[in-house]
């Protein structure tokens, strides 16, 4: 399958996210804050029941480069960036700010298309399903780049230029790990340990706060949208 395609798509959520922020289209805004409880358990699904086991097949050693991958991008988001969290910021920032989640952003989309890759590498039915968890998590990612950015004085066009960053960082692991020997036999440890992070520590806390059963509902309704996707591409692809 066209690889590049896929994450050409993912990277487009980026932007769509971002435009949301810029053109302040808040219904837009409320559909995309819904969707994280359902992208974190769509991906905490296919982390653990997809790749893991794909992981851990070929060696056991591996799952040091899934913990590389999870320490990475806290080093990346937490530590080297002054200020970080998924969705929209609504507290005014320095402009330095927008630059250091810009850069703490990118390893993070840049294993996103190691992910992809690494996936199809695997199987076209595990290609796709990082290619949607993926896509799932790339909304949030460009509201949350483009609203820091905005936040910290920047105009809306580089806030949506941000955006495109991320979005091509993420191209570019493609391209990368269909290249880069060491890359294409370790991406899938390592953007196993990423995706487990965006899940598990970016994601959940967002919404983990809220009472109620709609929250807990789209939760666990992402981890049942894995097994129904699953189900229906093991009915259309035999590989």
């Amino acid at each position: 399958m066209n690889t590049v395609g896929f994450a050409l798509a993912a990277a487009l959520g980026n932007v769509v996210g971002a435009l949301a922020v810029v053109g302040h289209l808040r219904q837009g805004l409320r559909f995309i804050d819904a969707c994280l409880a359902f992208g974190a358990g769509f991906m905490l699904a296919v982390t653990v029941l997809g790749v893991m086991p794909q992981v851990l097949e070929g060696s056991p050693e591996s799952a040091l480069f899934v913990l590389a991958g999870y320490f990475a991008v806290h080093l990346a988001q937490h530590v080297f960036t002054t200020h970080f969290h998924f969705g929209e910021e609504t507290h005014d920032l320095s402009a330095s700010a927008g630059t250091s989640a810009l850069l703490g952003l990118t390893l993070h989309t840049f294993f996103d298309g190691v992910a992809i890759a690494s996936g199809f590498l695997v199987s076209d039915r595990l290609g796709i399903l990082l290619f949607l968890a993926v896509l799932l998590h790339k909304l949030p990612e460009g509201v949350t780049i483009a609203s820091v950015m905005v936040a910290g004085g920047q105009s809306r066009s580089r806030a949506v230029g941000g955006a495109v960053v991320l979005g091509t960082a993420t191209i570019l692991g493609v391209l990368l790990t269909e290249q880069v020997a060491s890359l294409a036999r370790h991406g899938l440890a390592l953007s196993a340990g990423v995706t487990l992070y965006v899940a598990a520590s970016n994601l959940v806390p967002e919404f983990q706060a809220k009472r109620g059963w709609l929250t807990a509902a789209a939760f666990f309704g992402g981890a049942a949208g894995y097994f129904l996707t699953e189900r229906i591409l093991a009915g259309m692809i035999h590989l």
